[in-house]
Order: structure tokens, then sequence, then C-alpha cells
């Protein structure tokens, strides 16, 4: 048997303490710019439980915050979502082994950056040897969240994840309508069990965060949506937006063009004011120079504080996304391995692998508009759907509404 060495390896949340004043002048610069009437409450209710969440964060953007890797730890899945960009269903016929995982664990750790590890899939949670995996990264020091479909969380369970260092349950929902919910989980009982997962979460006292991802197909629930997450008192909702890669390759017609790409910035920001559950985009950084635009802020002081705490993509800054079997790649839609850990150790992939410095440096690599927007830094374009239409993951964001080409639809 493999003996690993338990001693704590991640930094605690509040080193440096600089880490801290950024979070919050992150929170605090997107709340002037939404007009967020509900940031004392939120404050109140949620801040607490929010800090091992953005552990290490450096400001926000994509995936909710630049700083955390996400591990697929398999590609297993009890659901066969008709978006899915993992394709999941059986496991890999090559995933990680429970010792090759914890090996992985110690060498995220060796990444000062890194204090939250994500753990997703398919469903991580119909892999048998999770609650070890979650227990050695709970040891190394990590906050572990998952990421889940939410079918397998009952109140046992809940109670299970916390005791072995999960501090996020992030549970998918779709639609607040059970029929649109169940059609895109391709489920005929989705949307009750993900009532009971929520419940059994909050019960348990592990924050809750809902992730959704924003299609066509679902355009029209996305305020009511909104609404119920901020009515049952979620702490974070990551709107995802459909990126035809994996799974949903297959319904590319139902990614949003740049007309709704404006309409759901537009949403998010509206909804923002009044609601007390925060809301940010994934695959939508449009957002970021939208809010700029929106308040006139756009130019010199504003400009600058904005550039040190909104990151928009974060993929290869500060994100990365390690699949079943070892690959790292710098987003789960930017399907480009920077290496293998079998084969090299995490830290030097994440640290000297070509795509990844590339991305690090996209205010002097990104090509087309994006490479000549003043919003290079804070937004960046999403790098997934630029490789999904461009086959180049540094080309233009197709659907990007702030600046236009006759090149993009």
């Amino acid at each position: 048997m493999t003996i690993f060495d338990h001693r704590t390896l991640t930094k605690p949340f509040f080193y440096p303490p600089s880490l801290l004043l950024r979070q919050l002048g992150s929170v605090l610069l997107m709340t002037y710019l939404n007009g967020w009437k509900k940031f004392p409450l939120w404050l109140y209710r949620h801040a607490f439980s929010s800090i091992p969440v953005s552990n290490g964060a450096t400001g926000m953007g994509c995936i909710g915050y630049p700083g955390h890797p996400v591990w697929e730890v398999t590609s297993a899945c009890n659901l066969t979502c008709i978006h899915c960009h993992a394709v999941s269903g059986k496991p890999g016929p090559n995933e990680l082994t429970t010792d090759e995982g914890k090996k992985l664990i110690d060498q995220i750790a060796e990444v000062s950056a890194f204090r939250t590890l994500v753990y997703t899939g398919g469903e991580p949670l119909v892999r048998p040897d999770i609650f070890e995996l979650l227990r050695h990264s709970q040891d190394v020091g990590f906050a572990n969240i998952i990421a889940t479909n939410g079918t397998l969380i009952d109140e046992e369970m809940a109670w299970k994840l916390k005791d072995h260092g999960v501090v996020c349950n992030a549970i998918s929902l779709d639609s607040p309508n059970p029929e649109r919910h169940n059609f895109i989980r391709n489920s005929v009982e989705g949307f009750d069990l993900v009532q009971r997962a929520i419940e059994a979460t909050q019960k348990a006292g592990i924050l809750l965060q809902i992730n959704t991802t924003a299609m066509e197909y679902n355009m029209p629930d996305l305020e009511d949506l909104i609404d119920f997450v901020d009515k049952i008192d979620g702490g974070i909702m990551l709107m995802y937006q459909l990126v035809a890669v994996g799974r949903g390759e297959r319904i590319k017609n139902a990614t949003l063009k740049k007309t709704a790409n404006r309409q759901l910035s537009e949403l998010i920001s509206r909804k923002q004011k009044s609601c007390k559950t925060i809301v940010e985009p994934v695959a939508g950084p449009q957002y970021w120079p939208y809010l700029l635009e929106k308040n006139q802020c756009t130019n010199g002081l504003w400009r600058r504080a904005a550039e040190q705490v909104f990151h928009g993509c974060a993929a290869g800054r500060g994100f990365a996304y390690i699949k079943a079997n070892g690959d790292v790649w710098p987003c789960p839609f930017v399907e480009i391995s920077g290496g293998n850990v079998r084969t090299q150790s995490f830290k030097s992939i994440y640290e000297t692998s070509g795509v990844f410095r590339n991305l690090r440096d996209r205010e002097n690599t990104l090509k087309g508009l994006c490479g000549d927007c003043q919003y290079r830094k804070i937004c960046g374009g999403c790098r997934g759907r630029a490789l999904a239409y461009s086959g180049d993951y540094l080309a233009e964001d197709p659907r990007c509404f702030i600046r236009d080409s006759e090149a993009t639809c």
C-alpha cells in the first residue's frame, strides 16, 4: 500500500491578507455597478460560508472566480444530459486510480494559489472511492466542492459530504419548470431529486450553489429560475452558457447568439439589483465590460480598478481542468491538453505548458477583435467558444456583443 504524507500543504484563506481585500473589492465593485440592494443581507447570510469557497481567489470572473482546479474524477454518470460537455455515461477506460488520484491531489497542493478543489464528472458521487479522495484532499488542506446533478444527495449523503470537508454543493438546475429541467437532464424524476438535494444541503449547513446552463431551450425560464434560487436562499448561482462541445455539439443550434448573450447579461444585472444571491456568468465574460459600459465607467480609475478584480475568462489563468484520464486542460470547453499527470507533474503542466502560458499572456496573444479590445484583460472573450467555432482557442469570441464583426453570427 502506498503511504501518503497527510501534512497540510495548502495555505490558509487569510494568507496573504491582501487576498481578502481583493475578494471584498471585487464584490463591492460588482455591488456598485449593479446597484445591489441586498448586498448587506447576502453578507449576513452567506459571507462567512463563502470564504472557504472563494479561498485563494483574486477577484471575480468565469467559473465564479479564478484560482481553483476542477477534477473530472470520472466520466461515469447516472444521467445523460443533452448538453454534457464530458459526454458522460459509462466510466472511461483509463481513469486515474485511487493512488494516482491521491498523488494528483498532493501535486495540485504544490501550486500555492490553489486552496479549493472541485470534484466533478460525470457524476462524482458514483465513483466508488470518492470519499477516500475527499478525505485525502481534506487532510491536505483543500476546501472541497462537489459539482453534482443532485440526484444522489439525501440527508445522509449531505452530512457525510460535510464530514469529508465539502464546503459547497454546486447542484445543477436548469429550469423551475420540472418538465423543462427533466428534458434537459434526460430524467423523469430529476427535478424532484434536485429539490431533495437542495433541502439536504441546507440542512447539513453546506453552502448551496446552483449551476445553470443557459440555452435557447430554457432562456424563457431564466428570470423565474433566478427568482426561485433567490427564494430558496441559494448563496451563489453560476449561469453557464451552452458551448458546442461534447454532447452539446449535437444541439449547437441551441447556443445563445449575440443578441441572447447581451440579453442574458442584462437579465443577470437587472436581477442582481434586487436578489440576495450572487449571480455570475460562465462562458459569458462580456458581462464584466457590459457592467462598466452600462455605468459609463470605462476609463481611468474605474477601468484600472476593474482590471484588478474582474478577470473574465479564467481558462488557464488560475483555472485548470483535469480529465478523468489525467489530461490537464485550461477549461472544460478548451479541449487542448497541456500534458498528462501520469507522465508529468501537475505543477509543471500548469506553469510551463504552451497552452496555459498563451492564455496567461492573453493580453499579447489574442487575435482578431479580442486581441485589439480594450477589455481583453477584464473579459478576454470565451476561449472555449472561440475554439468550438474557429478551431483556434486564441481567436475572437464569435458571440461577443461588446465589439462586433462581420465574421461573427
